[in-house]
């Protein structure tokens, strides 16, 4: 019997900013792709890369997995990568 290996891929969905202040305004929408083993790991790995890419504060309002491959992109492209290991953060501008 073949076991499959493929990471559970998640998708986390939020709101993150670049700064602290208390007129912050309404952020950055963000949606993250990633595999994780569970999901500590993918909010914990979301958080890390979030502050990579310059973000000081961040609210996850959405985790979810992804158990079909999705259609459209930039979604498509961050499924992809996920799959290889690698991390998508989409950042929506208004």
């Amino acid at each position: 019997m073949e076991q499959d290996n493929a990471p559970t891929v998640y998708i986390l969905i939020g709101r993150a900013w670049r700064d602290k202040s208390e007129d912050r305004g309404p952020g950055t929408s963000v949606n993250v792709v990633l595999g994780a083993p569970d999901d500590d790991g993918a909010v914990r790995r979301t958080l890390e890369a979030l502050g990579e890419n310059g973000f000081v504060e961040a609210e996850l309002d959405k985790i979810g997995i992804l158990t079909e491959v999705p259609e459209d992109e930039p979604f498509l492209q961050a499924y992809r990568d996920a799959m290889e290991g690698k991390m998508a953060v989409i950042a929506f501008t208004d």
